[in-house]
């Protein structure tokens, strides 16, 4: 029998006021003050004799008694729990349930929502031991079983790729007994049933995790083909641009020449010429003739 949601120094204080019978069978025998049954209705007491709840870290127990227990002149209310896989009772303070994270099994709806999470993917791995053991540890205390679902998660996924120290393979195994555990009592199947199906959602977890991985590599190869097929649009575009306008540069030059030649041709461009020529053989011979009459009167 265990006194649990207290410290070492409580527990202490609570086996000074045993007194051991030892039989010719051996048999421990554990003598407290007087004990008396409480109100399941009344106090701080918040669950009925029968119930199936959840202590962390030590899985399924069933309420069989809420009792009063007087030890050294010192009255305290607990709830005596029949634990399911070691066959121990275990007293729980009721004034402690909150901070040592006793709750009740989930319920059958939660068992689908438990299983999505056990294969959506997503997985917290550390490469620091020391940060992974103690955000695993403190997962394990808070009396969640989606916490234990992400711890059982991550240590499965590394115990792929390397061996797990003692003390991580330790709560490696009590992860998937807790969780195994837990479903089949509530859904009423066998521990080998739900291990199997654990697993089988384990599995789809880390090739859901490899699928997202891939498309995270996947996205920076699409936007640099983008990139890139923008970039050769944008020159080749650029270049269409230039070749359209050298062409139009050249069929205005051109166009620029052979009105020019039209104009020369033309009857009115050659009596002009012919004009311009008269005149300048007119101003050549006045000129010989002021240069002949100079050179006479000197």
């Amino acid at each position: 029998m265990f006194f649990l949601g207290y410290s070492k120094t409580h527990n202490s204080l609570f086996l000074l006021g045993l007194r051991l019978i030892c039989d010719a069978g051996c048999a421990i025998v554990l003598r407290f003050g007087r004990t008396e049954n409480l109100d399941p209705t009344g106090g701080n007491v918040k669950f009925e004799v029968g119930d199936k709840v959840i202590y962390p870290n030590h899985g399924l127990g069933v309420v069989e008694r809420i009792e009063t227990r007087t030890i050294m002149d010192t009255t305290c209310g607990f709830y005596s729990l029949r634990m399911a896989d070691s066959d121990t009772i275990v007293l729980v303070p009721v004034d402690n349930v909150e901070a040592v994270g006793l709750r009740r099994a989930i319920s059958d709806q939660e068992v689908k929502k438990l299983f999505t999470l056990l294969g959506n993917g997503k997985i917290d791995n550390h490469q620091n031991w020391k940060g992974r053991f103690k955000d695993n540890s403190d997962k394990m205390r808070t009396g969640s079983i989606y916490d234990v679902v992400d711890v059982l998660k991550n240590l499965t996924f590394l115990a792929k790729s390397k061996n797990l120290s003692f003390r991580e393979k330790r709560m490696l195994d009590r992860a998937k007994f807790l969780v195994v555990s837990e479903i089949s009592e509530v859904i009423g199947d066998t521990a080998e049933a739900i291990d199997q199906k654990v697993d089988r959602a384990l599995e789809r977890c880390f090739v859901n995790r490899a699928k997202a991985i891939a498309r995270v590599k996947a996205k920076p190869k699409a936007k640099a083909t983008k990139t890139t097929k923008t970039t050769k649009t944008t020159k080749t575009t650029k270049t269409a641009k230039a070749t359209k306008t050298a062409k139009a540069a050249k069929a205005a030059k051109t166009a620029k020449t052979v009105k020019a030649a039209k104009t020369a041709t033309s009857p009115r461009a050659k009596a002009a010429k012919t004009k311009a020529k008269a005149k300048k053989v007119a101003k050549a011979k006045t000129a010989t003739r002021s240069a002949r009459r100079t050179a006479r009167a000197s």
